[in-house]
């Protein structure tokens, strides 16, 4: 078996509302762990057609995963 080495370390910050999604998503399809769960979302989420390119002037913010607006700090 060959060794599958990650190089590069992501860190992305969810609401409650978000991770509770995440995690329901996760184990529903039995998912090994968070990050093998996000891995196949990011997958799935780059081979779809069908989604809006985002405007200039786009924050962070603007992209939810729940549908739920976070409040600017």
């Amino acid at each position: 078996m060959s060794e599958l080495t990650r190089g590069e370390r992501l860190q992305i910050m969810l609401t409650a509302e978000e991770l509770k999604a995440l995690d329901n998503w996760r184990f529903a399809k039995r998912m090994p762990s968070r990050a093998a769960a996000i891995r196949e979302l990011l997958k799935r989420g780059l081979t779809a057609e069908g989604f809006a390119v985002a405007e200039d002037g786009s924050k962070s913010q603007d992209f939810g995963v729940t549908g739920v607006a976070v409040p600017e700090e």
